[in-house]
């Protein structure tokens, strides 16, 4: 059980991290004016879902439940609360500085989805040294 809990959590922190790349080319893609980031980003996405539509027990894996749950957990991390808070942030800017001084909005979104990302991280770091921890305490 604790090898799908660990497999799970590497699967979900590499699908945030491959999201995070694609956030981050299209705003490359926007500030040097072309879409080549972006498209090599969506074709390493595409490589990648492919693979794991075709590999048969990496197919599998992904269809257990701790995958599902821990996947939702990055995406609350990763996608959500940054949305929520790039909106909050860009209006309490623009209502304090005015529009003279306002980063874009995907640029904001991707520091706080990389930040999030981050903290999933470090929480499954933690997690798996405190389980490491209480697995040798029973052994001995």
């Amino acid at each position: 059980m604790q090898n799908v809990r660990r497999y799970a959590d590497i699967i979900a922190s590499l699908e945030g991290l491959m999201w995070l790349s694609l956030a981050w080319s299209i705003s490359l893609s926007v500030h040097i004016g072309s879409t080549e980031p972006t498209l090599a980003s969506l074709l390493v996405i595409g490589a990648l879902v492919v693979f794991c539509w075709a590999h048969r027990p990496l197919r599998y894996l992904l269809r257990r439940y701790h995958i599902r749950k821990r996947r939702t957990d990055m995406w609350i991390h990763t996608l959500a609360l940054p949305l929520l808070l790039a909106m909050f942030f860009h209006i309490m800017i623009d209502a304090l500085l005015g529009g003279a001084w306002l980063p874009p909005k995907m640029l904001l979104f991707n520091i706080l989805a990389s930040a999030g990302w981050a903290t999933y991280v470090m929480t499954l770091l933690i997690k798996f040294v405190i389980h490491g921890f209480k697995a040798k305490k029973k052994q001995a």
